[in-house]
């Protein structure tokens, strides 16, 4: 039984990373620790809205360490994007209520910038309607796009297999090169920020090194300049690895990959400037070209996480619940980063409306020049979120030995909501 009185409620938001399972694991065992009881929302904010709450503690204490190495939502997560208080004032009120029904008094919300919006709306929320509930937002996006804090959890990862993907499909296509693939063509994730097509860069470090040429979505795409210099180093290295992003655009602001549905958070669906990009290849300069299309395979891959990353990703959960019951609101632990060299970081509180709603970009200074790879400043930002290995447990079949959680559900108290 808990040692003290109310609980506390984690949810998971948006695309899930290859961490946040470790962010949960830093959750539940902090708050176990101090004698509180951790529900989590199944399917993310809608199991609250649902009153679908899973009880963390009928889980064993090894179950949840293997959450440290397990890859995917261990609770599920969803896109789901709560309108504005004034436009829907029932979701927030019937959020209050559940929260009230379970004595719930720290809300945990792992997500991006919608997530910290929600974090803070609800903290709102709770002071107008008379309701102690103490709201902490925790980092987590494989963009790498939130503001305030040096990097996000679950970036450093998706960094690292990118940097990873491209050396190894490189040494390939350069091994097959005077016979068949001219230029290979690999597209990460990234709508509006260039943070992972960035890590790409990380592969090789010189003007015939790969990727020879990065497509950044901070860039407009020049047709042009493109394919000469493509075609260059082609006829200068013998093949030509290309990284783009799936955020790029045209000149005229269009994404090269739009397919015309958007998401629930209304964004466009992407997924697929490599094909366009090899066919215009293709097309005008007569080469042999391969695409790829990781997609979920950047974010799920927990078999190459990166240490850092792993480590900063549990170091969040377990500060979340100290700031909740120190009593903190509406604040998120962000990560600073206390020195370059040796790498050093740490953990702060800041402010949630500081970071809802706003997006943290490549900066200039990370682009080269020429606007097709990276500079020396961004290869020192880069390269400390990447080292380190943390492989998981492997069983007597050679694959990894993931956690399986019971996830037992909560007995419900209210109506069922529409």
């Amino acid at each position: 039984m808990p040692s003290q009185p109310g609980r506390l409620l984690y949810a998971q938001s948006g695309g899930v990373t290859a961490v946040i399972n470790a962010t949960a694991a830093g959750v539940i065992e902090a708050a176990r620790a101090k004698g509180v009881q951790v529900y989590a929302a199944r399917n993310g904010i809608l199991g609250a809205l649902r009153e679908d709450l899973i009880d963390t503690s009928r889980e064993s204490k090894a179950a949840i360490a293997a959450l440290r190495h397990t890859p995917g939502g261990a609770f599920g997560s969803c896109r789901y994007k709560l309108k504005s208080l004034e436009a829907n004032r029932a979701e927030y009120e019937r959020l209050i209520e559940v929260l009230r029904a379970h004595d719930i008094r720290w809300f945990l919300y792992n997500g991006g910038n919608d997530s910290a919006d929600t974090a803070l709306k609800i903290s709102q929320l709770g002071k107008a309607m008379g309701y102690d509930i103490r709201c902490i937002g925790v980092p987590k996006t494989v963009d790498n796009d939130l503001a305030v804090t040096d990097c996000c959890p679950g970036f450093g990862s998706v960094a690292k297999y990118t940097a990873v993907s491209v050396l190894e499909a490189s040494l390939d296509v350069a091994s097959m090169a005077d016979t068949s693939t001219k230029v290979f063509i690999l597209e990460v994730m990234g709508r509006h920020a260039g943070w992972i097509a960035a890590a790409a860069g990380l592969a090789g470090d010189g003007p015939d090194a790969p990727p020879h040429v990065i497509l950044f979505p901070e860039n407009a795409f020049d047709e042009g300049a493109f394919l000469a210099k493509v075609k260059a180093t082609v006829e200068r290295v013998g093949w030509c690895t290309v990284v783009a992003s799936e955020g790029v655009r045209d000149a005229a602001g269009h994404f090269l990959a739009e397919g015309g549905t958007r998401d629930a958070f209304g964004h466009a669906q992407l997924g697929g400037a490599a094909a366009v990009l090899a066919q215009l290849v293709k097309d005008r300069l007569d080469y042999k070209v391969h695409w790829a299309l990781p997609d979920y395979l950047q974010r799920s891959a927990r078999h190459l996480a990166s240490a850092t990353d792993v480590l900063q990703a549990y170091a969040v959960g377990r500060a979340a619940v100290e700031f909740a019951l120190a009593g903190m609101n509406a604040v998120m632990p962000v990560i600073v980063r206390t020195s370059e060299s040796p790498y050093r970081w740490k953990i702060e509180p800041a402010e949630l409306r500081k970071i809802a709603n706003r997006e943290k970009k490549l900066p200039k200074g990370f682009i080269r020049r020429d606007g097709f790879g990276i500079t020396a400043a961004a290869r020192r930002y880069l390269s400390p979120l990447v080292r380190g290995e943390a492989p998981p447990p492997y069983g007597k079949d050679g694959l990894p030995a993931y956690a399986s959680l019971r996830n037992m559900a909560v007995a419900r108290r209210l109506p069922a909501f529409p």
